[in-house]
């Protein structure tokens, strides 16, 4: 019989590595890169917010006894995430995680939408990860390990009823299948891209006093009938950072409460 010798506990692990997070200023990106944290990651956390989002990010890690930076940058610009990546690699050492949790949503009928609002979205949601995950590979392909992870949505799989959003749905799909591709490209080099594909999460976007008939018509249309909390897309991202999921490159991880099996 083969002897265990790791313990579960130790799989998720994360301590003496480097993540970096992007849209970290706040929701499930803020959430996600302190969890990474908890589980002993350092953490360079990234934004383009111009409140106190992410100082308040950073605050929260280095209270969780860990590392991190704060990186004001647009994901949009090349350059941009190539220096962001090599400031990290510099002041917190070589990057092992990232998570790119960065994007915008907005909703508005197909034929009444302007050139300026579809490309704007599909400039941040998808020309934003794939930037990102260029440059956080670049990195990781020289040290010839690392994992990326992409937060798509629930809504790259399925239409969500009742709202008019095919740009942003179109870029979650496009997120989806950028990953697997790049999982693909990178698969015998040591570095591996996965995907989590949210539900209805209750993120500030979500919760605000305006949003709470809507709200209200998400939890009643998903099987658990209730939203996500930001805190139940950690364990998700714990995984698939972490040596549990040595295996797992190319997968496109739902956590919806069910949603996607009606």
């Amino acid at each position: 019989m083969t002897e265990i010798t790791l313990n579960a506990p130790k799989l998720f692990d994360l301590s003496g590595r480097v993540a970096f997070v992007t849209g970290a200023g706040s929701g499930i990106g803020q959430r996600i890169a302190l969890g990474l944290a908890q589980c002993g990651a350092d953490v360079a956390c990234l934004d383009r917010r111009t409140d106190t989002g992410l100082a308040d990010t950073v605050g929260m890690i280095e209270g969780a006894g860990r590392k991190a930076i704060a990186i004001s940058a647009d994901v949009t610009n090349r350059a941009s995430m190539d220096e962001a990546v090599a400031r990290t690699e510099k002041e917190l050492g070589a990057l092992g995680i990232a998570v790119n949790s960065a994007g915008i949503a907005n909703a508005n009928p197909a034929e009444e939408m302007s050139e300026e609002q579809y490309q704007t979205l599909m400039d941040i949601n998808m020309k934003g990860v794939f930037f990102s995950c260029q440059a956080e590979a670049n990195a990781m392909l020289k040290h010839g390990k690392g994992a990326i992870i992409n937060i798509a949505s629930m809504s790259g799989v399925i239409v969500n009823r009742g709202l008019s959003q095919v740009h942003y749905n179109a870029s979650k799909a496009g997120v989806i299948h950028m990953s697997k591709s790049m999982a693909m490209e990178w698969v015998d080099r040591g570095v591996r891209v996965n995907s989590i594909s949210p539900g209805y999460t209750a993120t500030p976007m979500n919760t605000r006093p305006e949003m709470v008939h809507q709200t209200r018509e998400f939890e009643a249309q998903t099987p658990m009938q209730r939203m996500a909390t930001v805190d139940e897309m950690v364990g998700p991202a714990v995984f698939l950072a972490s040596d549990a999921s040595s295996f797992c490159t190319g997968v496109d991880l739902l956590v919806d409460g069910g949603f996607c099996c009606w």
